[in-house]
């Protein structure tokens, strides 16, 4: 079973960085530079970026249904200057070597099946999941903070 994952739209968020910190304090989000490697996941990317790198650390509703009690949003990282990454049949360069808690849910926003994993054993989980028709996309999110990572779906 083929997968893919999109990361999130860079132009969502870009109106954003034009903010003052004050201002991104009023949502509840504040403005981070990368000051260690592989430490700053960007959701729009997929990837971790370099040190220096400037990043807005803000909430993101990712299971937005409002009929579903999984309704969720949560922190994520994003990168001024990041492009929205593609990934099919491979991981996303953020989630390789990290341990993923992966959630499949169906068409209503309901969760159907869930487990932890890393390293060579998520792309099979995740193979398995979306090969069970009642799947409709697999969240990943990282295991030990708990934030969303990417979604994947079916390619």
């Amino acid at each position: 079973m083929t997968f893919q994952m999109r990361g999130l739209e860079a132009e969502a968020f870009a109106p954003l960085f034009q903010l003052s910190d004050r201002d991104l304090a009023t949502i509840g989000a504040r403005r981070v530079y990368a000051d260690e490697e592989d430490a700053y996941p960007c959701r729009i990317s997929l990837t971790r970026v370099p040190v220096g790198e400037e990043l807005l650390l803000l909430n993101h509703v990712h299971l937005p249904a409002a009929s579903s009690p999984y309704r969720a949003s949560g922190p994520i990282f994003v990168s001024r200057s990041a492009r929205t990454g593609f990934f099919r049949g491979e991981l996303a360069p953020m989630l390789q070597n990290s341990l993923l808690s992966l959630r499949a849910y169906d068409e209503g926003a309901l969760m159907v099946e869930a487990e932890v994993a890393e390293g060579d054993a998520v792309i099979g989980i995740v193979e398995r999941f979306l090969a069970d028709p009642q799947v409709a996309h697999v969240d990943a999110h990282f295991a030990r903070r708990g934030c969303f990572a990417a979604r994947i779906e079916r390619a």
